[in-house]
């Protein structure tokens, strides 16, 4: 006996009502809300530093979110054993167009950094990362660094695409490349006393140009590292101290003929940027005085006086953090922060829940990405960090450097939605 046209009804209705259930509970809340909200918020924050300009980037800004969302959308359907597959060719088309940056590109601000493409200007140093990211994950993918030559495939991958974009010159990406090159290194089970180890040049090279006495002490503490953690023991403590007493020799001469006489100011003056009150310590100081003119709440969106005088030039870019801070006041950038950090977590969820190795490395790479430019603009905008040219993410403009932050976020969802708890709904 046919059923009712009512029954019927209610049966469809069930169905369709299931059915949304279903895409629901595989919606992924935070990896996704929390970015569109961090763009919807930064539109705004844009808006207020062009106001009385006659050009405007807000939209722009929004435009490029909606073009990442539906490309990233479309890779999370795609496994990333297929984007895997075509990573020579990407790889070699990255190689190229950094090439290319050096002979044809565009310039602005010291640095020439950009292709110009059928009027649009790409930076393909940001395309780099995330290709530096896949090529890593795809060498360190059941390649144990046990030992120290173990390390020579992943340096091989990023070593080109890492000079390329240093001498730009792009600091600032360059440094990115390093925090990812040893987060993906440790989640790949290299010790971390390896890890101390490489970082340790950071500090070595900072201590020889600042307090060259403590270098006595702080080479043989590493050598000593070197002896508790490396096969042949005392082969592993003499290559230390010879390499870090070479990098403490090479240091002032890098400093003189490696870095732009900007870079050199900016390395520096965030230690005190009243020495250069009007030059390299400007933004600094100005960064500073427009977030703790904020307050507890701010003056309100689009209100803010130092953003509206444009006393930070280019503060739509690098340090809409600040503009943040004078409009929302303290509760706003905690707001933002927070916001940050359940991404950051729901990213490490994805990453220990993925279901093969090369699947977990991409995503601890885009974490560590997201982790340190996060980490580094905040740091630059209160004073606590050099100006290196670091966007925040999904809030500073920035076409290309937006657009591929969705695209990681497209891969990193392919990867959530095969872990194994996809259907845990977040």
């Amino acid at each position: 006996m046919p059923l009712s046209f009512d029954l019927r009804r209610k049966q469809n209705s069930l169905s369709r009502n299931r059915r949304f259930g279903y895409r629901w509970t595989q919606f992924d809340f935070v990896l996704w809300v929390v970015p569109c909200s961090l763009v919807l918020l930064a539109s705004v924050l844009i808006a207020s530093t062009q106001r009385h300009v006659n050009y405007a980037d807000w939209y722009q800004h929004l435009i490029i979110a909606v073009i990442g969302i539906l490309i990233a959308r479309g890779l999370a359907q795609v496994p990333l054993d297929r984007v895997r597959s075509f990573l020579m060719p990407i790889y070699g088309l990255t190689v190229a167009s950094l090439l290319a940056v050096r002979f044809v590109g565009t310039s602005a601000l010291g640095a020439q950094r950009w292709l110009s493409i059928a009027g649009f200007n790409v930076q393909p140093s940001e395309f780099a990362k995330l290709i530096a990211i896949i090529g890593l994950a795809a060498v360190l993918d059941g390649h144990q660094v046990t030992r120290p030559i173990n390390l020579l495939k992943p340096f091989s991958v990023i070593l080109p695409l890492w000079l390329l974009v240093f001498f730009q010159p792009d600091l600032g990406t360059s440094l990115v490349f390093g925090a990812v090159l040893l987060a993906m290194l440790y989640w790949s089970g290299m010790p971390l006393e390896w890890v101390l180890l490489v970082i340790s040049t950071i500090f070595t090279a900072v201590l020889a140009g600042l307090f060259p006495v403590a270098l006595f002490f702080w080479i043989p503490l590493m050598a000593i590292l070197a002896f508790r953690s490396l096969p042949k023991r005392n082969f592993a403590a003499a290559i230390t101290i010879a390499l870090q007493s070479f990098i403490a020799w090479i240091t002032p001469w890098l400093w003189l003929n490696g870095l732009k006489d900007y870079q050199r100011d900016r390395l520096v003056l965030f230690l005190d940027p009243s020495k250069d009150p009007l030059g390299g310590g400007y933004h600094l100081l100005q960064s500073t005085v427009g977030i703790g003119s904020g307050g507890l709440l701010g003056t309100g969106l689009l209100q803010g006086q130092l953003t509206k005088l444009r006393f930070i030039p280019e503060q739509h870019t690098d340090f809409i953090f600040s503009a943040l801070g004078e409009e929302t006041g303290f509760l706003g950038t905690m707001l933002v922060i927070i916001g940050f950090f359940s991404l950051m977590v729901r990213l490490l969820t994805i990453a220990r829940e993925a279901r093969t190795d090369f699947e977990s490395l991409v995503v601890i790479g885009v974490l560590a990405m997201l982790v340190f430019q996060v980490m580094v603009n905040i740091s630059m905008t209160i004073g606590l960090g050099p100006v290196t040219g670091i966007p925040l993410p999904f809030m500073s403009y920035g076409r290309t450097a937006l657009l591929v932050n969705f695209i990681a976020l497209g891969l990193c969802s392919s990867v959530a939605r095969r872990g194994y708890t996809a259907s845990r709904s977040w």
